[in-house]
């Protein structure tokens, strides 16, 4: 492995974590392995060594770890400074790995009750199956979390900024509450970018993040990741990774590490990028709203401004018109792409009705869907901001916007 200094800063240890020279080859890339088997020594000791979750350098069989993810996993500890990685096939790979290692009959989960639909539905539908007692709460207001920690709480999980609805979380003040019983404190930091926010440095015990947004950043393949401790990581990987069977691809874990190289240049821009089109949007007569955790009108703006380094290129919106009109939105655009998924180099765009987001969201109270038509509305646009000139996807939605009946 080529030497890497722990003191170097992101953008060089974007570069150089988890790279090498190839030993056969002396490339300056290390190769894709995609093997799915490697030979295993004769001798006792080293067979033992081998099969050991003590020594990841060593390889036999890739479900349960294999050369490229964990050069990958070697990276993305480093740069969210956790002390391992556990790299999965997907985002919620990485979350079902995390829940079913730490979860079990009898013990109780505080979790945000906005956050993927995946996420939502495993802890609401899911985890309570197998006994778990799960407590959905407004994880923006922190007093909410404090009220419903108690001494069987084993973890709390917060996803910040939270999709759909770009909701910020208190990460410090969160990791103080579940500290007070003993429980972790688990961060979903996927629409952080990575870059834009530190949820360890924060009192944070492991973080998650869907690897296909962001920290790929071309939307070309799926990946997840769990950061913490090494111990709880080699858990997490035995359960996950080997028992459910979230082993990611050698390829896609080599796609991921490609494209992390320019994560913190990528990630400066979507910020930059999402600023402009953030204030556009909420000068066009047309918007009825616009949240952005960049602007001072968004409900988290002075927590984001503490715990974040730029506030991600992610941003919702809704129109002063029915259903039918935001779909009109759709049609009229030509730069901005209608998709989903996020963080990628192009912008995308994906229209969500209140009530579709009530159905998907089969867990919620009649309580929190009055609370969240509030915020919604008759449904809002999720805009993941991309990469191209500002002035080109402002123009874009300018020209779509005006054409609104």
């Amino acid at each position: 492995m080529r030497h890497t200094d722990a003191s170097w800063k992101l953008n060089t240890l974007c570069v150089h974590a988890g790279e090498g020279i190839d030993e056969e080859t002396k490339a300056l890339r290390r190769p894709i392995h995609m093997a799915n088997s490697y030979e295993m020594p004769a001798d006792v000791g080293e067979l033992i060594k081998t099969i050991s979750w003590d020594h990841l350098d060593r390889w036999h069989y890739t479900r349960e770890h294999s050369p490229t993810p964990r050069y990958l996993e070697e990276r993305l500890a480093m740069l969210e400074g956790g002390e391992d990685c556990v790299v999965t096939a997907s985002g919620v790979g990485a979350v079902a790995a995390t829940l079913y290692t730490l979860l079990g009959a009898g013990v109780h989960i505080v979790a945000s009750e906005v956050c993927y639909t995946a996420t939502q539905k495993l802890l609401g539908l899911h985890m309570p199956r197998y006994g778990v007692d799960v407590s959905l709460v407004d994880t923006t207001d922190p007093e909410e979390v404090r009220r419903a920690v108690r001494k069987e709480t084993r973890a709390v999980y917060i996803e910040t900024p939270g999709n759909p609805i770009v909701s910020i979380s208190d990460i410090a003040a969160i990791a103080e509450i579940a500290h007070s019983v003993g429980a972790l404190l688990i961060v979903d930091s996927t629409w952080s970018g990575l870059v834009t926010q530190s949820p360890l440095a924060l009192g944070a015990d492991v973080v998650i993040h869907s690897a296909t947004k962001f920290i790929n950043g071309h939307g070309d393949s799926l990946a997840g990741a769990v950061i913490g401790p090494r111990k709880l990581m080699n858990e997490i990987r035995e359960c996950g990774v080997v028992h459910l069977g979230a082993c990611i691809s050698p390829f896609n874990a080599w796609l991921v590490l490609r494209g992390s190289i320019t994560l913190p240049l990528r990630m400066q821009r979507h910020c930059e990028n999402a600023m402009r089109v953030a204030e556009f949007l909420q000068s066009h007569p047309k918007v009825k709203s616009v949240r952005y955790p960049g602007l001072p009108t968004h409900p988290g703006h002075q927590v984001a401004k503490r715990q974040m380094k730029g506030y991600s290129g992610m941003l919702t919106f809704n129109l002063h018109v029915g259903v039918p009109e935001h779909f009109e939105l759709l049609k009229r655009l030509r730069l901005v792409t209608h998709a989903v998924s996020l963080g990628h180099d192009q912008s995308l765009i994906m229209y969500l009705p209140t009530g579709f987001y009530f159905h998907d969201m089969v867990v919620f109270s009649e309580e929190q869907k009055r609370r969240y038509t509030e915020i919604m509305g008759e449904g809002i646009f999720r805009l993941s901001v991309g990469l191209e000139d500002a002035d080109d996807i402002i123009d874009d939605l300018r020209r779509a916007l005006d054409a609104v009946p």
